[in-house]
């Protein structure tokens, strides 16, 4: 399968460090809230700090890499948000199923609502994956924008003293 002219399992190679500590970070934050941690400590450990690294880190990543441009970014930006999902809506089942919340299910997470609720899981299913990814493609593309200019002026300077 090609995405905007890459296979996907490029995509998966080149993001592959990001989308593991996603899962690292997510697992953790579960495990200290299914072992019983306050619920506050884990919070501490955020998933969506380490996505907002990742979409820096690669907006700026793709172009100096040559990997790409402001498309290529969008399945990248998709792929972090895949990932979170990944651990927070079997996370939001289990307290459903369990009736016990958990980091991802406490009314904080919902905003201030109950989040042991299937609206909570179509939530993330939907504006988790589609609308987080849009988001951060945009403030992707930002930051590459401002990457290209910047690179473009070194890349001149370059060529004049060769």
């Amino acid at each position: 399968m090609t995405i905007f002219g890459k296979r996907l399992s490029e995509y998966f190679a080149f993001c592959k460090p990001f989308l593991g500590l996603i899962l690292v970070v997510g697992i953790a934050r579960i495990a200290l809230s299914f072992g019983d941690a306050h619920n506050s400590s884990a919070r501490w450990i955020s998933m969506t700090a380490v996505i907002w690294i990742g979409v820096v880190y690669y907006s700026i990543r793709v172009h100096t890499s040559g990997f790409g441009s402001y498309k290529q970014l969008l399945p990248i930006c998709f792929l972090q948000s895949v990932t979170a999902q990944v651990i927070i809506v079997p996370s939001i089942i289990v307290a459903i199923l369990t009736g016990k919340d958990n980091v991802f299910s406490i009314p904080e997470s919902f905003f201030g609502n109950d989040g042991k609720t299937w609206a909570h899981v179509a939530g993330h299913l939907i504006v988790g994956t589609v609308g987080a990814s849009l988001i951060s493609w945009i403030v992707g593309s930002v930051i590459m924008f401002v990457t290209k200019k910047a690179t473009a002026g070194g890349d001149k300077k370059a060529a004049a003293h060769a």
